[in-house]
């Protein structure tokens, strides 16, 4: 096992507080969630699927709108600054951008035109742009063997590399990533987060990642969130929450006595604490 990441200098950079979404005037997705992304920090955003992690990020980087979901309750502070009224595209130019789940490359256009699209929005020159063209490829060699040819013909780990060099070409600040181990062969998924790891280090671009992938997810972060039901039910250091009991037992598949098969966890709500 990794040894745990060394944490980051505490300032938040994201601050998520007592916040709650709605879908279509009626439906309770998040039920006061709150949160924070430390700056140089990796954060994850753990729980199964449907505990409101995607609905989280998407809050955050004010994509709700689009599916008829809005932000009811609370505030997101970004920087400093209250941002939850911000169009998308002036958070862009502010330093958030969101990977999407399922990587959403562009098709029909090469791997290196995709990767130029991250940068649509900078006016800082061509060359500036090569170098950070560079500075992608240097993190990700596969992209650069693979530049010219059509990001649709590409693998999955391929794609999902492509999706984030082209969240680096817009010179983040901070990187919303959402389940980059997703269809993902384990080898390919300890890889991105290996270069999460090393982009955070090399680049000082902090992290928000939803993942259900718990296991992989806490040995890169520096902090966790759990969350089940739009709530937050623990959170913590990364190191401790992999020391956690509960956490363990019920996200990692592991008791004191050893592994556990999903079979020996009877009464599965009844007996998670935060549930009671």
């Amino acid at each position: 096992m990794l040894d745990a990441a060394p944490a980051p200098a505490r300032d938040a950079l994201l601050e998520v507080n007592n916040v709650e979404v709605i879908y279509n005037h009626v439906i309770l997705v998040l039920k006061g969630v709150s949160l924070s992304v430390p700056k140089g920090g990796i954060t994850a955003l753990l729980g199964g699927n449907g505990a409101g992690k995607t609905t989280t990020l998407k809050a955050i980087s004010n994509l709700l709108r689009s599916e008829r979901g809005e932000v009811t309750k609370g505030t997101i502070r970004y920087a400093g600054e209250r941002i939850q009224d911000l169009e998308p595209a002036a958070l862009v130019r502010r330093g958030v951008i969101q990977v999407m789940e399922g990587r959403h490359c562009f098709e029909h256009l090469t791997v290196e035109e995709n990767l130029l699209t991250g940068a649509y929005t900078r006016r800082d020159g061509k060359a500036a742009i090569q170098s950070d063209l560079e500075m992608v490829y240097a993190y990700f060699p596969r992209l650069k063997e693979r530049r010219k040819s059509q990001a649709g013909y590409t693998s999955g780990g391929e794609q999902q590399m492509c999706a984030i060099g082209r969240a680096l070409m817009s010179r983040p600040r901070m990187i919303l990533l959402d389940e980059p181990s997703m269809g993902l062969a384990p080898q390919l998924v300890e890889q991105i987060f290996e270069i999460v790891r090393a982009v955070n280090e090399g680049e000082g671009v902090s992290f928000l990642l939803a993942e259900q992938n718990t296991n992989v997810a806490l040995r890169y972060a520096h902090d966790g969130y759990i969350l089940e039901n739009g709530r937050v039910v623990m959170d913590g250091p990364a190191a401790a929450l992999r020391e956690n009991p509960d956490v363990k037992e019920f996200y990692l598949g592991m008791s004191d006595e050893g592994r556990r098969s999903f079979r020996d966890v009877r009464s599965y709500r009844r007996r998670k604490r935060w549930l009671a």
